[in-house]
């Protein structure tokens, strides 16, 4: 058995947990939407179409803002074919990912499904084939109240009610060349700020996030950054970042180290932003917003592959199967957002159902959680307060992580991962402490002792661990159970110090009150 020791004290925080830390996304893509969250003829939907069955499990995963309607589809999205009686839509031709878009669900029916699920909706602009004026109308017809062209528009729709969206991403991926009308950084850093100027005129409340580069690998990572916030700066208050966990190498150890590239990465575009700040002579600080992450890498396609697949609705792509394996790699993710609480305040997990999501379903049949699903909850319960700095004194081992988008044959060294990877948050309900740890040795168990100052005189609420034998089990709608939390075995406390044991392989969840 390995041995790892913990330090950490309440009045040492690295900042408020925000509440946006913990959200999803919905795009046009795949069976999403289509079969996803909405299925009008489903034995559980409602008379606007949502599935019933999918809302109880999105509530249960509890994400707090979902992002809208892309994603890659939003480059050549026009919102006004979303909007209105339904039979009056066109079908169109969906560039990004080679499927037919009848356009039954858009804007207003997204606004309601987030209304009833309890979740703030996050919309985002075309700024691919279209520019800030088509921008500036969709935000005048979702926020102003009423007495202009745009805005009795939607009350005509039948939605009285200005929606009040207040974040708005200012376009998606616009370095990636898969994009549809991709741009160079100045380019779009004119296009993004003009928009965002003429959304600000209209409604001054919103908050804006700028695309910023759409993988850590990317050729123009670094300068992408530099360049957009040049322009956007005083006009955004984010700046997103993109990143896809895979394991296309095979290698385990490395999959389960790569999250530690993610906490290389905020912290490199942090000091990009603040370098900006800094050539203004400003104390305003940008934030992250992580508005897509997952692990994703055993079902990307090509273009050929789906030119050749011709046109559906809605067809089954992207439909990732996740593993025990994919879910301990997910777990050490949500641990490095938690632990950059202080300048990530918005991530969305990509995406919701169906596609590349902790939520799958069959047609017309059964809704299920797959092994993803209950790191992400976890964390959406137990990750609400204040991030704390622990020091953390554990064992470690060398990897090399592969990664091959946006550049080829790009391999990672990642140098002294810990095989403990912890977030630690003093609970806003509770006043207590929440542990969220990964054990990242595969076939050790992993004696932990926690000396947590300032939290004498707490118990033990809840004590969950992830783990199988089979790093490749998966749950299905015949075993939807196979992979979930069990109890995880006894933990000791005395006065101010922890002591548990956390199995092989293993993401596990301590909550003291």
């Amino acid at each position: 058995m390995i041995k790892a020791k913990v330090l950490l004290d309440r009045d040492f925080d690295i900042g408020a947990v925000d509440d946006r830390l913990f959200g999803a996304f919905i795009e046009h893509l795949g069976r999403c939407v289509y079969e996803g969250i909405y299925e009008p003829g489903h034995p559980t939907a409602d008379k606007q179409g949502f599935r019933q069955d999918v809302m109880a499990l999105v509530r249960e995963l509890g994400p707090t803002i979902m992002r809208y309607p892309g994603g890659n589809f939003v480059s050549g999205y026009n919102w006004e074919e979303g909007v209105g009686p339904v039979e009056d839509r066109p079908v169109r031709l969906d560039l990004a990912w080679f499927s037919k878009e009848p356009n039954l669900f858009g804007t207003n029916e997204f606004i309601d499904w987030c209304r009833m699920a309890g979740i703030e909706p996050m919309l985002a602009v075309n700024l691919g084939t279209r520019d800030g004026d088509a921008a500036r109308n969709m935000l005048e017809y979702c926020n102003f109240p009423g007495g202009t062209a745009w805005s009795d528009l939607r009350r005509k729709h039948g939605w009285e009610k200005p929606h009040g969206v207040k974040f708005w991403c200012l376009g998606n991926e616009m370095d990636g060349p898969w994009q549809m009308e991709s741009k160079t950084a100045d380019e779009y850093g004119r296009r993004a700020y003009e928009a965002a100027k003429m959304m600000r005129w209209i409604d001054p409340s919103i908050e804006l996030a700028a695309c910023g580069s759409s993988a850590r690998s990317m050729a123009t990572y670094g300068q992408w950054e530099q360049t957009v916030l040049e322009h956007t700066f005083d006009q955004v208050e984010y700046i997103s970042l993109h990143t896809y966990l895979n394991n296309y190498a095979g290698d385990t150890a490395a999959f389960l180290a790569c999250p530690d590239l993610m906490d290389t990465f905020i912290e490199e575009v942090v000091a990009i932003a603040d370098s900006v700040a800094a050539k203004r002579r400003s104390s305003k600080r940008i934030m992250l917003s992580f508005d897509e992450w997952n692990v994703w890498y055993r079902t990307r396609r090509d273009r050929a592959t789906r030119v050749k697949e011709g046109w559906p609705v809605a067809p089954p792509i992207l439909e990732e199967i996740y593993t025990m394996e994919d879910a301990l790699a997910f777990g050490g993710a949500c641990i490095s957002l938690l632990n950059h609480a202080d300048r990530v305040k918005t991530a969305c997990l990509a995406q919701l159902v169906n596609v590349i999501a902790p939520i799958m379903t069959e047609k017309g049949g059964a809704a299920w959680r797959q092994t993803i699903f209950w790191p992400f909850a976890q964390m959406s319960r137990f990750g609400r307060g204040h991030a704390l700095r622990a020091k953390v004194d554990s064992p470690t081992y060398d990897a090399t992580y592969y990664d091959p988008r946006g550049k080829q044959d790009n391999y990672y060294p990642i140098a002294a991962a810990p095989y403990l990877k912890l977030s630690a948050i003093a609970d806003r309900g509770t006043k207590g402490l929440n542990l969220m740890m990964l054990n990242r040795h595969l076939t050790e168990p992993l004696s932990v002792e926690v000396m947590a100052r300032g939290f004498s005189g707490k118990s033990v609420v809840a004590a969950m661990t992830l783990h199988d034998k089979d790093l490749q089990a998966v749950n299905s709608a015949a075993a939807p159970d196979r992979v979930a939390p069990r109890k995880l075995g006894r933990i000791s406390l005395d006065g101010e110090r922890i002591k548990l044991t956390l199995p092989p392989a293993s993401w596990s969840v301590v909550s003291l009150a």
